[in-house]
């Protein structure tokens, strides 16, 4: 432990009031397999030789914006404003961490209450907070929400939730001593409505939770399946795609209690899956149990406009096992990235990216389905991302498509791929990737194909 500055004094005294005789006996508890192992690393270098190193490695990853992208699943690679990058460098923000003493920090503590207006306005619904990592914690956070609400320990969830979504849902379940049941999709690639039905009629259910789109891109019957789950006394989540809330009915509006969603699309470049921020909403009832911090706009002694940190039962300030969650971050620098990119966009951007979106989605699902071999196998409506299902199995096709420069989509079980395609995806890039796929599925080249 050298790189501990204690002296040999003060690491006697602090064994001692733990009642341990030496370092030794500390670790005991841990196999001697794990102790003493030493790291093969390089010797150090100094700053220009690791300068020079990192640059190195740089060198070797391929920047986004040289393929022609055609990936989702999640993360989306979408316009980013130069306003967000320029929001987000100022060092009073990237800086920042925790909002405790609100008289130093009301510029920060603003741009958070912003945030959450921003939500709940998008969701339609009366609170959002901002202290969720991403979306898949986010949907945990609201369905674990619900179990304390109702003090019901059964959660439905529908299968078509994202697969990263089901299985923090499912750990965060575990935890609590929840119960997590899947309900079925359809034919059609979306909730099996009967199924819903039967599966709350079974036994009391604290929550149903359904994705707005679902995770293969088809929308889903929501306001149907919000209405069954009130019907048993169960609340309504939907995960929701923030862009899809601007051309679709909001989750408040189709009679959602809570909403949740990831920030990512909201001005956060894909970067390699992370970090993101986590959105969540709720109606006004249920806002005493809602997770993480709240911003509060109040007035000072002089009348003034003030904000401060609201509601705080974050286990820092109460007994743990009455606090609403253990979140230690807001993720302040990414929701406030996704504050400038809303601010900018405002409500008629943001409806003009979703439409060229869905534009460009299905211009594409249109001249890759009619390719030989090729097809749509859900034959429900979709926004931005569909399903394709190719003569060969989706990896190769994605793997046989990167070589020419095109990011052909996520590969699922089987022959099939989801396909997502944004307003970044232009005219051309859509020409190239029907050209490639022409040249796969016939077992020709693209340069052949097109010549």
């Amino acid at each position: 432990m050298a790189y501990l500055p204690n002296t040999e004094t003060e690491r006697a005294e602090m064994l001692a009031e733990i009642g341990a005789r030496s370092v030794d006996e500390l670790f005991r508890e841990v196999p001697r397999h794990l102790l003493g192992r030493r790291l093969d690393l390089p010797e150090p270098l100094s700053e220009p030789e690791l300068a020079a190193e990192l640059e190195r490695l740089a060198r070797r990853n391929r920047e986004l914006a040289r393929w022609d992208c055609f990936l989702g699943a999640g993360i989306y690679s979408r316009f980013i404003p130069a306003v967000v990058l320029a929001t987000i460098a100022r060092p009073e923000f990237y800086t920042a961490y925790t909002p405790y003493q609100a008289e130093a920090s009301q510029g920060y503590l603003q741009t958070i209450f912003e945030f959450q207006s921003m939500v709940a306005e998008l969701y339609d619904l009366d609170v959002a907070n901002a202290s969720m990592y991403d979306g898949a914690t986010a949907v945990a956070e609201g369905a674990l929400l619900a179990v304390a609400h109702t003090g019901r320990a059964r959660i439905l969830a529908a299968s078509t939730l994202h697969p990263e979504a089901l299985r923090v849902l499912q750990t965060y379940a575990d935890g609590r001593g929840a119960e997590l049941e899947l309900l079925p999709s359809s034919a059609s690639g979306t909730t099996d409505l009967s199924r819903a039905e039967a599966a709350l009629a079974a036994s009391p259910a604290a929550v149903l939770a359904v994705p707005q789109p679902n995770f293969f891109g088809q929308l889903e019957p929501v306001a149907e399946l919000m209405e069954l789950a009130h019907a048993k006394g169960a609340l309504g989540l939907v995960a929701a795609d923030p862009v899809a809330a601007a051309v679709v009915q909001p989750p408040g509006a189709e009679g959602a209690d809570l909403a949740a969603g990831d920030g990512q699309q909201l001005g956060i470049p894909p970067q390699l899956g992370g970090p993101t921020v986590g959105l969540l909403a709720c109606r006004q009832e249920l806002v005493r149990r809602m997770p993480g911090r709240l911003v509060g706009l109040t007035v000072d002694s002089r009348g003034g406009r003030a904000y401060t940190l609201t509601l705080q039962t974050r286990e820092q300030h109460i007994r743990r096992e009455r606090a609403t969650s253990n979140i230690c971050t807001n993720h302040a620098l990414m929701a406030l990235a996704a504050t400038a990119y809303l601010a900018k966009m405002g409500s008629a951007g943001l409806r003009q990216v979703a439409e060229i979106s869905y534009r460009r989605a299905h211009r594409l699902a249109q001249l890759l389905s009619e390719l030989p071999g090729c097809r749509l196998p859900l034959p429900g409506e979709f926004l931005w991302e569909f399903v394709l299902e190719t003569p060969l199995p989706g990896a190769e096709v994605c793997r046989r498509l990167a070589e020419e420069g095109i990011l052909a989509g996520h590969p699922l079980e089987g022959n099939r791929i989801l396909v997502c395609a944004t307003e970044m995806s232009s005219p051309g890039a859509i020409d190239r990737y029907r050209a490639a796929l022409l040249g796969v599925v016939q077992g020709a080249r693209p340069a052949e194909v097109m010549a």
